[in-house]
């Protein structure tokens, strides 16, 4: 499977096959390179949840905004609970979380619009990046999904409510981005406790004393699947937050003082 994320910038990634499928679209993750952050949070800090300076990590999202050519004032952001609630983001909603975290959509870990001028984010350091397109209906959407949010289905949720909205499930693309990769993300068995036995054996393998290793990258594509999204529609990064220290922040690897990535989706004015 090619890499779905091609880099625009030292600061971006983007998916460039899907813009390339529909003009003005934008969408893609960022780096942790040529911000503005002082360490742990070196140097392009996306989140303002994280004891950085916000006004860096504000400089820093309107350096992105510059590049992404998409106003800081239109994105929308969820506060990110880990839980699986999802939002259908408006007009209305346009600039909050943009540049102050308390203006977040409350307990949000997932945004699907299908309005031009709205663009949707979402911020990772080892959580999987969920982005979604359905090009019939013109929704689109990203999720915020660490473990919690993946056992408790968060990919389904998202599913859900843009079929309410008129998608298809067999229309709809995904694209699993930038997150932890399987063998280096070692958990207990408390969090292998909550895996459906449909997934385990596609996603866990066993270690020694009862500890295992989760692909949270695979487990949300089996759900997915399993709520009809093909899987010909679906495409995995090889990129790995944890081993690829020179691009990405890692929470398990900086033993959580460390900087966010932003994901992002949206359709230009």
């Amino acid at each position: 499977m090619s890499e779905p994320f091609q880099p625009l910038t030292e600061s971006t990634l983007e998916l460039e096959d899907w813009q390339q499928l529909i003009p003005g679209l934008k969408a893609g993750f960022t780096t942790r390179n040529s911000g503005l952050s002082a360490p742990p949070f070196d140097t392009l800090n996306l989140g303002l949840h994280v004891p950085d300076h916000s006004a860096d990590v504000v400089a820093n999202r309107r350096k992105l905004a510059d590049i992404v050519q998409f106003p800081l004032g239109s994105w929308v952001s969820g506060e990110q609970t880990h839980e699986t609630n999802v939002h259908l983001t408006a007009e209305s909603d346009r600039g909050k979380g943009s540049t102050t975290y308390d203006t977040s959509l409350k307990q949000t870990d997932g945004l699907v619009t299908n309005q031009k001028g709205i663009l949707c984010t979402a911020f990772f350091a080892d959580c999987v990046p969920i982005f979604f397109l359905d090009q019939s209906t013109g929704y689109i959407g990203i999720a915020h999904a660490g473990w919690k949010g993946t056992v408790s289905h968060i990919g389904q949720r998202m599913v859900e409510t843009m079929q309410k909205a008129g998608a298809d499930p067999v229309d709809i693309r995904v694209t699993i981005g930038p997150s932890i990769s399987h063998d280096v993300y070692e958990v207990d068995e408390r969090v292998v406790s909550h895996i459906p036995q449909a997934f385990f054996e596609k996603t866990v393998t066993a270690q020694e004393n009862n500890r295992f290793l989760l692909d949270l990258k695979q487990l949300n594509a089996e759900i997915l699947l399993q709520q009809g999204i093909l899987r010909h529609n679906i495409d995995i990064t090889n990129y790995c937050t944890f081993r690829d220290d020179h691009l990405f922040f890692s929470h398990r690897r900086d033993q959580g003082e460390t900087g966010r990535m932003l994901g992002y989706i949206g359709y230009e004015k």
